[in-house]
């Protein structure tokens, strides 16, 4: 009886360690949490999903925020690290270098807004500068637009006040003020898609990994009876090649209007679980799956097919 005492004091002595503290995480054990925006949701859970079929002492538990939310769970250590559209600003990093805190950022991918509208809608090419007309109030109705076949009053739908979609778009045209403008927020990019479907004259704003995997069943499901804008960076385009769609060859080519990277951002201290993440993202396994997605992967992999007679 008192062997098996000790035996078992020393086994939790061993867990807990010498000075008294938990062990911490390594890359292929350990419990750690991930906030991200959730535009990225279906990105994130394939690539956390697929590191932890690896490693089976591997815990992820992911948090869904807005972005803004998600950056500041990161700071606040409520958070080990966040996948995001920036980088912290000088504030931000403020807050980790008062703690010595030097961490990690690291781009992963290159992603799109898409645009997306009801299958009813014919409209389904635009220009950035009719996009930067919605959003000064000037255009306000459908059949204002070059080939718009409908006279009704555009509704710019987004997933969260807070939303990365909608901080992108908003920066990208420069708008402060969103009083003169029909604007409509959802709780998800799900919503988004399901408002969309329903109503002829929306306009919605979504994360293009929602509906892009066309492996994925419930991304096939979400993309039926809907259409993926064409948007052009010129003043007046004058074919369809002038317009691209979110998708991989246009994002990674650079010719999507509306695309941006995908950072992750990490406050790790010790060579951790985190890191370990990172690292399998970035390699070959991660791009595979950033590339699944219908993304263009910081480092693309290439895939070497022989083919025999």
């Amino acid at each position: 009886m008192i062997k098996r005492f000790f035996g078992i004091a020393g086994l939790l002595a061993g867990l807990i360690g010498c000075n008294g503290k938990p062990p911490l995480d390594n890359p292929s054990r350990g419990s750690i949490v991930i906030a991200a925006d959730e535009s990225f949701q279906p990105l994130v859970t394939q690539l956390t999903s697929a590191y932890a079929g690896i490693y089976p002492d591997v815990h992820f538990d992911v948090v869904f925020r807005p972005e803004q939310e998600a950056i500041n769970m990161m700071l606040h250590d409520s958070a080990r690290m966040v996948f995001t559209t920036r980088l912290l600003k000088p504030n931000e990093r403020a807050v980790l270098d008062k703690r010595k805190i030097k961490g990690a950022n690291e781009k992963i991918a290159t992603d799109g807004v898409a645009l997306i509208i009801n299958k009813a809608n014919t409209d389904s090419l635009i220009t950035m500068t009719e996009l930067q007309s919605i959003f000064n109030g000037q255009t306000k109705l459908w059949g204002q637009l070059k080939g718009g076949n409908q006279n009704t009053p555009i509704t710019l739908v987004f997933d969260n006040n807070n939303s990365s979609n909608l901080e992108f778009v908003l920066n990208t045209f420069k708008i402060k003020d969103l009083k003169n403008i029909r604007i409509f927020t959802t709780h998800s990019n799900r919503e988004v898609i399901d408002f969309v479907r329903k109503n002829p004259s929306a306009l919605g704003f979504i994360g293009v990994n929602w509906i892009s995997d066309s492996d994925e069943p419930l991304s096939v499901e979400l993309a039926k009876d809907l259409r993926v804008v064409g948007v052009s960076d010129k003043l007046n385009p004058t074919k369809r090649d002038d317009y691209f769609q979110p998708f991989q060859e246009d994002l990674g080519m650079l010719r999507y209007p509306l695309r941006r990277p995908v950072y992750i951002l990490s406050r790790e201290t010790h060579p951790g679980l985190g890191g370990g993440l990172i690292n399998y993202v970035v390699r070959d396994a991660g791009s595979l799956i950033i590339r699944k997605l219908g993304l263009w992967p910081r480092i693309p992999y290439d895939r070497i097919i022989n083919l025999t007679k």
